[in-house]
């Protein structure tokens, strides 16, 4: 059988080899999604017809392929050509030549030691409210040698600032680079303009899964809220209980509704400098 991915099977596709093409790419597309029911509420696709896409049974009306690309940022050569041959001009970024020897390979590489895979719980101060406190979960995982954070931003948190709730807004991702004394992440929304930049290190004299830092917006000084606060993480491994009561418990809370710990690494009786 010739190769699904040769250029004279690319000039010869018919509709069965490009339904085929089509869903090997968003298999591997796909791969680092926890849960395919979660994805395709996030694409707004039913789930049998997204399973009909992976199966190569068949592949999407050109709206519906467009939703697919912008969410993956990829583009329609999706159809023909290998996934991974889509995403190599943004692999290579910290490799240009332009930064050679400034980036590279050491800040890319985030050893699981120094921050593990898996779900976390954060806690910081609110931008918006200096008396309340936002608490949230993010997904952390590894994929061709990076490093890659995924959340939420909390309904209620929302809702106080009358900002849109839908899934597909509420989504933010982020890159996660090695540092000397910690990790920097850089988080962002689905085609926004505007970043967070998080600092973090472990926490060693208190609990090994602790680390704490601050996160920063990259807005312009403002008269009301702040821009910048101390932030903690704590990883909840694999304990589910902890997991369900963090995802069930309240976003947007008082400080006597924190965990001690919490508070004490937050240092509110200090100025952040």
């Amino acid at each position: 059988m010739a190769d699904l991915h040769s250029p004279q099977a690319n000039r010869d596709a018919d509709p069965a080899r490009i339904r085929a093409i089509f869903g090997e790419n968003l298999r591997k597309l796909s791969a680092d999604y926890p849960s395919i029911a979660g994805l395709c509420r996030d694409l707004g696709i039913n789930r049998t017809q997204f399973n009909r896409y992976l199966t190569g049974e068949s592949f999407p009306r050109p709206d519906v392929l467009d939703r697919i690309c912008q969410f993956f940022g990829t583009d329609a050569r999706i159809l023909l050509e290998p996934a991974d041959s889509l995403r190599n001009a943004s692999f290579d970024l910290l490799d240009h030549p332009a930064v050679a020897g400034f980036f590279g390979k050491e800040p890319v590489t985030v050893p699981e030691d120094l921050f593990p895979s898996g779900i976390y719980r954060f806690v910081r101060r609110s931008f918006v409210d200096e008396t309340l406190f936002v608490r949230g979960l993010i997904y952390i995982h590894r994929q061709d040698g990076y490093t890659f954070l995924r959340g939420s931003e909390p309904l209620d948190a929302l809702r106080r600032q009358g900002l849109s709730t839908a899934r597909h807004d509420r989504e933010f991702r982020g890159i996660v680079l090695r540092q000397e004394e910690g990790i920097m992440i850089l988080v962002t929304h689905r085609n926004s303009l505007a970043c967070s930049f998080n600092f973090l290190a472990p926490e060693t004299s208190f609990q090994s899964n602790l680390w704490e830092g601050y996160v920063t917006r990259t807005v312009r000084e403002k008269i009301a809220g702040i821009r910048a606060a101390r932030m903690v993480y704590e990883h909840l491994g694999g304990n589910t209980a902890a997991i369900l009561a963090a995802a069930r418990g309240k976003s947007l809370v008082g400080l006597d509704d924190l965990p001690p710990f919490h508070a004490r690494l937050l240092r509110l009786d200090q100025p952040f400098r």
